[in-house]
C-alpha cells in the first residue's frame, strides 16, 4: 500500500519497497523533478518509513509511534536535513562536512541514519567532491538522499554515477485533485481553479491556494489589458506585494516566483488563442483580456516575453537579488509588450 503522503509516486515507492523486501536498498537516490511536485515530502515519508519502530513488511510508517512522532516535528537524531542556505548562491562545503560528519556517527535510536539534501543541484564543485569519498564509501546503514530539479544531468557525473535516479513527473489532474483535497483544499471550484495553473505540482497548487494571491492576480490580468503602462509603478507596486509575504527571504523569493508562474500561465493561454487554439478553463474577462492581447501582441512577441519570464524565474531561483530581477523583468517587458 502506498501511504497517502506520496500520493502520485505510487511506481516509484513500490520500486523502493521490492528492493527493501530482498534487502537491495540502494544507499543513495538522487530525486529529480520539477519544483513542487512531492521530492522532498517522498524523501521524507522514505526516512519515516525506514526508521520507524514499527517496521513492517507493508513499507509504510505506522504514524504512531516515537520515531515517526520524532521525524514529523524534525527531532529525530537519526535524520539530518539540509540545503542551501538563503543567502549563498551554493552548497558549501562547510554544510556538506557538517553533514557527513552527523552521518558517519552510529545511529542513536534505531539501526540507521537517514540524510536528506535538499538543492543538491546547488552543489559546488569543493562540496561535491567532498560527498565522493561518502558515495563511494558509505557508512554502515546510512542512506543518503538528494533532491535536485527536473534536469538530473545538472549534477556532476561523479555524483550521477553514484546514485541511484528517482524521476518525478508530475501529477495526473485527477490525482492532483485527490492531494488537494487530502490537503484541505474542500472547495471544487477552488481546487480546479489551482489545477490549472499548478502543471501537475501539487506544491504549487498549495503555495497558490491563497486569497491574497489571486487578488493580485486579478490586477496581473489589468495589467495585460493596458495598452500603456507605468514600468515604475509597477515594479513598486509588485515590490509591494511580495514584501506582504513577511520578512523572510524564502518567503518574497517564493511569492515572486508564484507571481511570474501565474503570468507564464495567462501569457501561454494567450498564445494559444494567436495560434488558433483554445485556451481551455478561461472565464468571460479573463477569455477577453487574452483574446486583446493575444490580437495586439502575436505570436512571436509573446514567444519572447514567456522566455523572458521563464528566464526571470530561473534569476530568482539562482538567488539573483529579487529587486534587481523584478526591476530588469518589468523593464523588459515593458519593452516587448509595447514595441
Amino acid at each position: 500500500m502506498t501511504p497517502p503522503r506520496v500520493l502520485g509516486h505510487e511506481a516509484l515507492w513500490a520500486s523502493l519497497a521490492a528492493a527493501y523486501r530482498i534487502g537491495r536498498l540502494g544507499h543513495a537516490y538522487l530525486c529529480s523533478g520539477p519544483r513542487g511536485v512531492g521530492k522532498f515530502t517522498f524523501a521524507r515519508e522514505l526516512a519515516r518509513t525506514l526508521l520507524c519502530d514499527a517496521r513492517s513488511a507493508k513499507f509504510e510508517a505506522c504514524g504512531r509511534c516515537d520515531a515517526c512522532l520524532l521525524v514529523d516535528a524534525g527531532t529525530h537524531p537519526d535524520l539530518f536535513l539540509t540545503g542551501r542556505p538563503d543567502d549563498v548562491l551554493e552548497l558549501p562545503i562547510a554544510t556538506i562536512q557538517e553533514l557527513l560528519g552527523n552521518l558517519s556517527l552510529k545511529p542513536a535510536r534505531g539501526g540507521r541514519k537517514i540524510a536528506i539534501v535538499d538543492d543538491a543541484d546547488d552543489l559546488n564543485e569543493a562540496s561535491a567532491n567532498c560527498f565522493l569519498k561518502t558515495l563511494e564509501e558509505p557508512p554502515p546503514a546510512s542512506l543518503l538522499i538528494l533532491i535536485g530539479g527536473p534536469d538530473a544531468e545538472r549534477q556532476l557525473p561523479t555524483i550521477l554515477s553514484r546514485c541511484q535516479l528517482l524521476r518525478f513527473m508530475p501529477l495526473a489532474p485527477d490525482l492532483l485533485n485527490r492531494v488537494l483535497e487530502l490537503n484541505g483544499v474542500a472547495d471544487a471550484s477552488r481546487r480546479t481553479r489551482l489545477l490549472r495553473l499548478a502543471n501537475g505540482c501539487p506544491g504549487q497548487a498549495l503555495a497558490l491556494d491563497d486569497d491574497e494571491i489571486w487578488n493580485f492576480r486579478g490586477e496581473l490580468l489589468n495589467w495585460l489589458g493596458s495598452e500603456r503602462f507605468d514600468p515604475r509603478e509597477t515594479a513598486k507596486r509588485w515590490q509591494q506585494f511580495i514584501d506582504e509575504s513577511g520578512k523572510e527571504a524564502a518567503a518574497h523569493r517564493q511569492r515572486a516566483s508564484l507571481i511570474l508562474r501565474m503570468l507564464i500561465g495567462m501569457l501561454e493561454a494567450a498564445l494559444k488563442i494567436a495560434a488558433g487554439a483554445t485556451a481551455p478553463d478561461l472565464d468571460a474577462a479573463e477569455a477577453r483580456i487574452l483574446t486583446q492581447l493575444a490580437a495586439r501582441l502575436g505570436e512571436d512577441r509573446l514567444l519572447a516575453w514567456i522566455d523572458r519570464t521563464l528566464q526571470a524565474d530561473m534569476h530568482i531561483d539562482r538567488r539573483v537579488q529579487l529587486v534587481l530581477a523584478m526591476e530588469g523583468f518589468i523593464d523588459a517587458s515593458s519593452r516587448i509588450a509595447m514595441t
